[in-house]
């Protein structure tokens, strides 16, 4: 017996990416809904080699579903995710809503998959920010090894993070920048995003960080350990798909970079790519398409006692977000509903 599914945010980047990797993984699905708003009502969509039309969400009775991947924002959410979970269906939610909620789990499957447990003070449980969620993988194990005590970490963003319109955006500016005669106004971005990086994601808080780097700061913590101290700088930048980081980590113990990389590559979730050489590591457009999450450029910081310095690389539609709501739903599956 398999489980009842319904996809919330269908027809966007990310839902459709649910649909694809539910399929891919052949998660046990007895039957599924794709949802999206009323002006999508009827659009068509993928799951494996059917096609689904989607239904109205305002509408739709969440009673007697299992599992409902939400990809709508945090306005929608509002509303739509307390009626499924009062309903008895479990809401695995990607937008920032309930990550920050005592009583909501926030979960990375290959982290903290015991969190999931917890599901049941509210029935819902989080999806990590998508820098968040690539660069916990890389911690976690290195960390149950030496003890974290401090990560510097610079990302590289892609524009797929700021959902179709800024993949629009880039798109046309790049071509307005081969062809004078086009007049494009940025709209998504705060400056021009192709040919450029910009080093603002999200909105500007009091203490000159930004809700995205604060995100990161907050989630390590709920994630990995609240004694982790995290500074993070996040950068936009005009590539589709694909976020990338550079990570510095400080230990308590020492950690040699050879044990390190062994220790990386034992890790569930991450494949190492690490020659020192011409191309002998991951960049963005690599990882496109792949489940995992690449970690290059494994090395000793000098300058500290127990530094070691990373190149953390992953599919942003994939770990960043759909990948790892399905692999909620399994986790969920396995330790607490047993089904299929």
């Amino acid at each position: 017996m398999g489980y009842r599914i319904a996809v919330v945010g269908a027809t966007g980047n990310v839902g459709r990416e649910m649909l694809n990797i539910l399929a891919e993984r052949e998660f046990p699905v007895d039957e599924i809904a794709a949802l999206a708003s009323r002006r999508s009502l009827g659009t068509e969509v993928s799951f494996g080699d059917r096609t689904l039309k989607t239904q109205d969400l305002d509408t739709f009775d969440f009673t007697g579903w299992d599992i409902a991947l939400f990809a709508i924002g945090s306005d929608a959410t509002k509303i739509y995710a307390p009626k499924a979970a009062k309903s008895g269906c479990i809401v695995i939610d990607n937008s920032s809503l309930y990550r920050y909620d005592p009583d909501v789990p926030l979960v990375v499957p290959e982290v903290n998959p015991e969190a999931v447990e917890g599901y049941a003070k509210k029935n819902i449980i989080a999806n990590p920010n998508c820098s968040t969620a690539q660069m916990v993988v890389a911690l976690k194990p290195l960390h149950d090894r030496a003890r974290i005590k401090r990560v510097v970490v610079s990302t590289y963003q892609s524009v797929s993070g700021s959902g179709k319109d800024g993949i629009d955006e880039l798109w046309d500016q790049t071509k307005a920048v081969y062809n004078p005669t086009d007049d494009y106004e940025a709209k998504v971005y705060p400056k021009q995003i192709a040919f450029n990086v910009i080093p603002h994601i999200d909105v500007f808080l009091e203490d000159g960080q930004t809700k995205e780097e604060w995100k990161m700061v907050a989630e390590t913590k709920k994630i990995v350990d609240t004694k982790i101290k995290v500074t993070a700088t996040c950068v936009r930048v005009p590539v589709f798909v694909g976020h990338a980081e550079a990570i510095n980590i400080e230990f308590e113990d020492h950690l040699d970079e050879a044990e390190a990389r062994d220790i990386l590559r034992e890790a569930p979730g991450i494949m190492v790519v690490d020659k020192r050489e011409d191309g002998g590591y991951v960049t963005p457009i690599e990882c496109v398409g792949d489940f995992a999450t690449f970690i290059s450029r494994i090395r000793q910081d000098p300058t500290i006692d127990n530094g070691i310095n990373l190149w953390c690389v992953s599919d942003n539609l994939r770990k960043g977000a759909a990948l790892n709501a399905v692999q909620i739903a399994e986790t969920l599956g396995q330790r607490v509903l047993k089904k299929g």
